[in-house]
């Protein structure tokens, strides 16, 4: 199930929820800062694949690089994100990465 929905006020951002997977694609640079994303840890990677569980809700906001991100329990079927996305991925899921570009992201755990 695909839910869309815009964010209040002048022309928001465009919010997808996909299997618990929340992407917002282009936040403001207003919402960023209000998050203070710039001020979270980085994380980055090379293109790779590998299994994660969620031991807690992550946020992460992309600068570079392109996921699919395969819930466990969902028949092969995927949540795609990349550079420019904020995502939050919730508590308790097991998933594989599977990174086809690099990443680099800007990250918080909750």
């Amino acid at each position: 199930m695909v839910i869309r929905a815009t964010e209040g006020g002048g022309g928001g951002a465009m919010v997808t929820e996909k299997m618990g997977i929340k992407i917002e694609c282009n936040p403001s640079e207003t919402k960023l800062n209000q998050l203070g994303v710039r001020n979270w840890p980085k994380w980055g990677c090379p293109a790779s694949k590998f299994p994660w569980t969620y031991s807690s809700k992550e946020t992460c906001y992309l600068l570079k690089g392109k996921v699919k991100v395969y819930p466990d329990g969902y028949d092969n079927e995927f949540v795609e994100f990349g550079a420019g996305d904020l995502v939050e991925l919730p508590n308790g899921m097991k998933c594989t990465w599977d990174v086809s570009e690099a990443v680099d992201k800007h990250y918080k755990f909750e």
